[in-house]
């Protein structure tokens, strides 16, 4: 597993590719396990807080308790429009719960939640892929990075 940071400093145009589609939309598409193992789809906001990708959740979402329970999420950059501009981002990995009274405070203070009990996670990266049309659309790349490798690219026509 590596850090939103970590990520970044291997691989920074990756990295702020994979960002700027984080950062186009405001909302996403977030991947947890039910108690039974299957999958349970939520949106979400995510936040990037040096060196951390992170997001919040409302106090005992069900998203939340999936992840007390079983950490392990996946994460869909919500696509904009169907152009594919800038191209389609999914990361997975490990979320870790934040509970350090002094981080909470800094969150909330900077984020403003709407309510004063929230979740606060960290994710961890074990895979970041990034899917793009070329730019004379004959084919899709696929750029995929995991933790202490190369960027792997493929491209299918």
């Amino acid at each position: 597993m590596a850090s939103w940071q970590q990520f970044a400093m291997e691989q920074p145009e990756l990295a702020a590719a994979v960002r700027s589609r984080f950062e186009a939309n405001k909302h996403h598409v977030l991947a947890t396990l039910r108690h039974d193992g299957s999958p349970r789809v939520s949106g979400t906001e995510v936040q990037f807080r040096d060196p951390d990708l992170t997001f919040g959740s409302m106090w005992q979402a069900i998203k939340a308790r999936d992840l007390q329970r079983d950490g392990r999420y996946a994460l869909h950059s919500n696509p904009g429009d169907e152009s594919m501009s800038g191209g389609d981002a999914k990361i997975s990995g490990l979320a870790i719960e934040v509970t350090d009274p002094a981080d909470l405070r800094e969150y909330y203070e900077a984020t403003k939640p709407p309510a004063p009990e929230f979740h606060l996670f960290r994710l961890t990266l074990s895979d970041v892929v990034l899917t793009s049309v070329d730019p004379g659309g004959e084919f899709l790349l696929i750029q995929t990075w995991r933790p202490g490798g190369p960027v792997r690219s493929v491209e299918r026509r």
